[in-house]
């Protein structure tokens, strides 16, 4: 039941990256796609990291007064 189990995981991993990497009519794929906007992703990830923290430490501050 187990050898079962990992070809059946195994099979859907080739799928999905077959999926993933299959280019669509315009030539891109959506591989491409995630790694052109992944950089983007990154730097709102980083400013709300930022404001989040900046948040926590003045409403600490607000506390300890």
């Amino acid at each position: 039941m187990s050898i079962l189990k990992y070809a059946l995981i195994g099979a859907a991993v080739v799928y999905g990256v077959k999926y993933i990497t299959k280019k669509r009519a315009d030539g891109s794929s959506i591989l491409d796609e995630l790694t052109e906007k992944a950089p983007e992703w990154i730097n709102k990830g980083k400013n709300y990291v930022e404001k989040t923290l900046n948040e926590v430490t003045d409403n600490l501050q607000q506390q300890r007064t």
